[in-house]
């Protein structure tokens, strides 16, 4: 602006004697001619040759370079002011950045191997632009990740000592374009199926579990036939084939931090741990936390699971009793169950179903080594007495026995007290049993504690969640896994709770979030193992109600779990099969011994669960990697006169 007035001042002299020498000019023009209108010197003024025309261009020209100069000035003044604005603004935020940094040089170093193999995948999703400052900051966000879920290193690298296992999210994404509630396995199904249809989906995941999706088979199987002394903390095991591998699905570098979610150019799968939905405002799209933060979301999938079943006497008995049960369910029974087995002198497990029985071998093998006594107490007559026909079930309870597991059937508990230092259980007979521990394995209740603010439709005869068969309950909310009660398009409505189950149903629902709208119509299996010797795969409804038709051969040594993972190569035996297409193969040649349903040794077959003469669940017991055939058999809902011709379809007398 100095300048300006500079130019200006030296000017102004010039411009006065040009516009006084114009006004001459002018008067003189209108003497002359008296009947030229006024605005004809005015243009003769600027163009014609007379008197003062070459001072009013060069005035003109001074004019116009004085503004053209000006501006220019002006233009390079504010562009100069921006930029050293925007240069002071980095340099006072870069501050706290660059201590952040020199503090954090030392505690990182320590870390640098354990976190490496997480910021290398991670950092690429972020990239958002090439400045050293932020590329120091988005070293951070991984660290903390694989601070979250330190058990979960262990599918790569060891835990470096002092990493903190505490989920530590400092911000939670306000949206989440799919917002998936629940960790388990139903969500991570949903979560790789959607970013399968829909590569640059952003997902999240919100679990009130402090640990990344994991499996929950192995809990019961085969951790607890580890012979690693740290076993609780790796959370690795061995499979039925000598294979090792870890209990999560992904590890920690799989994922990225929920603080990136929203900004992250390619999205990715981010799991917000320690939080727990409250609420659901289906009509806003959002819901709220336990810690009042709100998420919206655009498509939501409900997979709650479900909770452990409690008896009532054990609830009403006091303190002193419920800290002395387990209910099982996640990595914290499991660590807090094996803790208890190896400081006491009995451990009582109530149930028969799966999970009781599985625990009754697993502990039984234990027991042979410890000297812990074992009694598993269920109200049926035999073991799987509401699954097996009741010949199979006493088979099953002879095996659990010589696994040194002590049975006691028909018990119906009465009461049980905290007396002496031990537990009394007494029966509805008079029976009394003492015991140090109790596990109750009595059933999960599905987790539908979200249908009241949610105004969502619960089964009244199933439970859970009321969907259609497409596992829809509103126009963007799904539900999968334990908490679904959805319409089997050939069984009717049903709700499952098993793993294969939970793969199956999210993966369906990951699949129609993204717009497939595809019903339920794959058959979900689940089996169980009695140790390495002894396993069962089942589909559809198996009721040991239902009228059954079993056909049986003699086993061999490739008939056992153990042998059919060392052919799959998976210990997870649905992973394998479930993608396989539900066809056939020729049926063998051999011809098939007469049904005996009373045999003493049931080696290996198939039984058949029948309702109004239709195949409707099947059990293949000791048969292994045939589950597409009995799907097939299932899906067609065809009568059959003689089953014992359908059995050769599983080749079970080939030896």
């Amino acid at each position: 602006m100095l300048k300006c007035r500079t130019v200006w001042k030296k000017l102004a002299p010039l411009a006065r004697a040009s516009s006084t020498v114009c006004r001459q000019n002018v008067r003189r023009a209108g003497l002359n001619n008296g009947r030229i209108p006024a605005c004809v010197p005015a243009a003769h003024m600027s163009t014609g040759p007379a008197g003062g025309g070459r001072e009013n261009q060069l005035y003109a020209l001074l004019v116009g370079a004085a503004c053209l100069g000006g501006g220019i000035y002006a233009y390079r003044t504010v562009k100069g002011d921006s930029k050293r604005y925007q240069d002071r603004l980095e340099e006072i935020s870069s501050r706290p950045h660059k201590k952040a940094s020199e503090q954090a040089a030392t505690f990182i170093q320590p870390e640098a191997l354990a976190v490496e193999a997480t910021e290398t995948k991670a950092v690429p999703k972020s990239e958002p632009e090439p400045q050293a400052a932020p590329s120091t900051e988005k070293s951070s966000p991984p660290a903390t990740e694989a601070a979250v879920a330190a058990p979960s290193e262990t599918t790569e690298t060891p835990p470096a000592p002092g990493v903190d296992s505490v989920p530590a999210s400092s911000k939670v994404p306000s949206h989440a374009p799919y917002l998936l509630i629940g960790g388990g396995t139903a969500s991570f199904a949903a979560a790789r199926s959607i970013r399968a249809r829909d590569p640059g989906a952003r997902v999240l995941i919100v679990t009130d579990e402090a640990d990344l999706p994991y499996m929950r088979p192995p809990l019961s199987k085969e951790l607890w036939f580890s012979d690693d002394p740290s076993v609780t903390e790796t959370l690795r095991f061995k499979q039925w084939n000598g294979k090792e591998r870890s209990i999560y699905f992904q590890p920690p570098s799989f994922y990225i931090n929920p603080e990136e979610l929203e900004s992250t150019d390619n999205g990715g799968v981010a799991v917000l741990t320690g939080k727990k939905v409250v609420h659901m405002d289906v009509r806003g799209n959002k819901v709220k936390l336990d810690d009042n933060t709100e998420i919206s979301y655009d498509k939501c999938l409900i997979a709650t699971g479900g909770v452990p079943r409690n008896l009532q006497v054990i609830e009403r008995a006091g303190d002193e009793v419920t800290k002395r049960t387990t209910l099982f369910r996640k990595i914290d029974d499991f660590k807090s169950l094996d803790k208890v087995s190896r400081n006491v002198q009995s451990v009582t497990i109530i149930g028969g179903g799966f999970l009781g029985s599985e625990l009754a071998c697993a502990l039984g093998r234990r027991s042979t080594e410890s000297g812990l006594e074992v009694i598993q107490m269920y109200p049926e007559k035999g073991n799987m007495g509401k699954v097996l026909p009741e010949y199979l079930s006493n088979w099953t309870t002879q095996k659990v026995k010589k696994e040194g597991v002590k049975v006691i059937s028909e018990a119906l508990v009465k009461s049980v007290i905290y007396k002496d230092d031990k537990l009394e259980i007494k029966l509805k007979d008079g029976r009394l049993v003492k015991t140090d521990h109790i596990v109750a394995a009595v059933g999960l209740e599905p987790n539908v504690d979200l249908a009241k603010s949610a105004g969502l439709e619960v089964d009244s005869d199933f439970g859970g969640f009321r969907v259609n068969a497409e596992l829809q309950a509103r126009s963007n909310i799904w539900v999968a896994g334990d908490a679904a009660c959805f319409y089997d398009i050939r069984l009717g409505r049903r709700r499952v709770e098993h793993h294969d189950h939970a793969v199956v149903s999210g993966r369906l629902a990951g699949e129609n979030m993204t717009g497939a709208s595809k019903p339920y119509w794959h058959q979900s299996m689940f089996w169980s193992d009695l140790g390495p010797d002894v396993g069962y795969e089942a589909i559809g409804i198996v009721d040991s109600s239902l009228p059954t038709v079993g056909v049986f051969a003699k086993a061999t040594a490739k008939d056992t779990p153990k042998a059919a993972t060392e052919k799959s190569g998976t210990g997870i035996r649905s992973e394998s099969e479930t993608e396989d297409v539900a066809t056939s193969p020729a049926a063998s040649s051999t011809p098939a011994p007469p049904v005996e349903p009373h045999k003493d040794d049931y080696g290996k077959g198939v039984i058949f669960y029948l309702r109004d003469k239709v195949v409707v669940g099947i059990i293949l017991w000791n048969v292994f990697n045939r589950m597409p055939v009995a799907r097939k058999i299932i899906k067609d809902g065809e009568e059959h006169a003689d089953l014992n011709e359908v059995a050769k379809l599983f080749n079970i007398h080939e030896d």
